[in-house]
C-alpha cells in the first residue's frame, strides 16, 4: 500500500493514489491536483521508502520517504524527506497525514 501510493503519484495516477487516502481527504486531494495542473506540471522523479515504524497498538504506521520531485515552471528538482502517517481503518491502510513534499499542507 505504501509503495503503491508512491508508484501511483510517480506515474501521475492521482485517482489511483487517492484510493490510498482516508475518504474525507480524497476529493480535496484530487481537486488540488486539478487546480495545480499536476498531470502536466508535477514530476515525481524518484522515491525511496526509508523506514516504516508501526505504532504499539498496530493501528498506525509512520512512514519516512525520500522523494525527488519538480513542479513547473521551476526547472529545479527538489529532494525532501517526507513523513507520512497511515492508519488502519475498515480493514485497510490509508494515508491520513503527510508532511513535506509537493502535497504539503493538503493532508492535515
Amino acid at each position: 500500500m505504501v509503495e503503491d501510493f508512491h508508484k501511483r503519484i510517480r506515474w501521475k495516477d492521482f485517482r489511483g493514489a487517492a484510493r490510498h487516502i482516508v475518504p474525507e481527504s480524497r476529493e480535496p486531494f484530487l481537486r488540488a491536483r486539478a487546480e495545480q495542473q499536476d498531470d502536466r506540471d508535477l514530476s515525481i522523479t524518484d522515491f525511496e521508502i526509508l523506514e516504516i515504524a508501526l505504532a504499539p497498538d498496530g493501528m498506525r504506521a509512520l512512514v519516512t520517504t525520500r522523494l525527488g520531485w519538480m513542479r513547473l515552471p521551476s526547472p529545479s528538482e527538489q529532494t525532501e524527506t517526507i513523513s507520512s502517517e497511515f492508519v488502519f481503518r475498515d480493514g485497510e491502510w490509508l494515508l491520513e497525514r503527510m508532511e513535506g513534499g509537493p502535497f504539503a499542507g493538503e493532508l492535515p
